[in-house]
């Protein structure tokens, strides 16, 4: 039952992921339209588009069951550290300036900013590689979490996940560029945000309610020592906490998948609505999230133990919870996480291969390319970039 439902449910998801690219087509005709969507993008859009590059499979399945296990409920600061600082006070310091100078020195990516800023060819092609070599492992764990839930609900094998989540990205994003991930972004974001509601409502259930859920991991000592660790307001270590609050939520400030949305949206006005929705998005899903996670404790006597370590293997404490739900919910969950991956894996690639062609093969071409040439080879790049980094994963 679980296999069907989950079989439809990615039917239906691939077909339309795959229609919206053959939409867009018609706003990726020229460099700015492939990588910027024409810079008329709406907040609605951007600030999805900026979630959902941000919170990806790896959040879900990884550091909400790590954070979840080591810090209980207090984990959920995480979350809310996400939502305040890296997308409330990020798009408050850096949306409206981004955009401004990025329209005034007509920067299409993080580099060409660099460049044109500061004068300077060298920051340009530097600032370019460091983007199209660092991405490539991060885009690698994209994938694995995705491969987790599809090893539990069809016993897939691992690379046959990775060869059909790459394919399918691939596509959308070489058809359509910016513009097809955006609205695919966008869709997967309401997937993600019914999604995470859904699979906290159905782990509680299935402990009996929030209450009894608490209740019970309030008896829990674990690694702590004490009792209440897990459910008390700052955990078990409240400076570690800060640290990962701090470390989850700054450093998407640099990274140019996300700051690149603020290149993009349609006017200054639109800065403020996509800031609100942003924030409001990222308390949902990465609150939800991480506070999923602090129940993870629960399942202590289920999920698979490091014998090198002794502790659980962290990737395997989010699906061991998920296991025991019912059928729809596991579908539910399978097309979350595969909607975090591949809007997360989508900017990835955009991202590297439009700073590759734009910044690295544009000025060292002894001949001018022409704007269909530049768009021709950053769909080369695509198809190179998702290669590699799939063969890693």
């Amino acid at each position: 039952m679980t296999e069907i439902l989950c079989g439809i449910m990615l039917v239906a998801f691939f077909v339309v992921m795959i229609g919206v690219g053959f939409y867009s087509r018609k706003h990726a005709t020229n460099v700015s339209g492939f990588v910027l969507g024409g810079r008329s993008v709406g907040p609605w859009l951007t600030a999805f588009a900026f979630g959902t590059s941000y919170f990806s499979a790896v959040i879900f399945v990884g550091y909400a069951g790590q954070f979840g296990w080591n810090f209980g409920l207090a984990s959920t600061w995480a979350g809310l550290g996400n939502a305040f600082i890296g997308s409330l006070l990020a798009w408050n310091v850096l949306g409206r300036r981004t955009r401004i100078m990025t329209q005034h020195v007509d920067a299409k990516t993080m580099p060409d900013f660099f460049g044109e800023r500061y004068g300077s060819k060298a920051l340009k092609i530097t600032a370019s590689a460091i983007v199209f070599i660092f991405l490539v492992p991060y885009t690698a764990s994209v994938y694995n979490g995705l491969s987790r839930l599809f090893g539990m609900a069809f016993n897939i094998p691992y690379k046959y996940c990775v060869i059909g989540m790459a394919v399918f990205t691939g596509i959308y994003v070489i058809l359509g560029g910016y513009m097809a991930t955006a609205i695919n972004d966008f869709i997967q974001g309401i997937i993600m945000l019914f999604g995470i509601c859904a699979v906290i409502g159905a782990v509680l259930a299935d402990n009996g309610g929030f209450q009894e859920a608490t209740k019970a991991l309030a008896s829990v000592t674990g690694d702590a020592g004490w009792q209440g660790a897990y459910t008390a307001f700052l955990g078990p270590d409240p400076l570690a906490l800060l640290f990962v609050v701090i470390l989850t939520s700054l450093g998407t400030w640099g990274l140019p998948q996300m700051v690149g949305k603020f290149y993009a949206i349609k006017s200054e006005k639109d800065i403020h609505k996509g800031t609100v929705i942003s924030t409001v998005f990222a308390i949902i899903v990465a609150g939800g999230c991480y506070f999923l996670g602090g129940f993870g404790r629960l399942y202590a006597d289920k999920v698979t133990i490091n014998p090198a370590t002794g502790k659980p293997l962290f990737d395997t404490i989010v699906p061991t919870m998920l296991s025991t739900l019912p059928a729809l919910v596991i579908a539910v969950v399978i097309v979350l996480v595969l909607s975090a991956s591949m809007s997360t894996l989508s900017s990835l690639v955009l991202t590297s291969s439009s700073t590759f062609t734009l910044d690295v093969i544009k000025p060292a071409s002894k001949k001018e390319m022409s704007e269909k040439k530049q768009v021709f080879v950053m769909r080369v790049f695509i198809v190179f970039f998702i290669f590699v980094s799939a063969v890693i994963a």
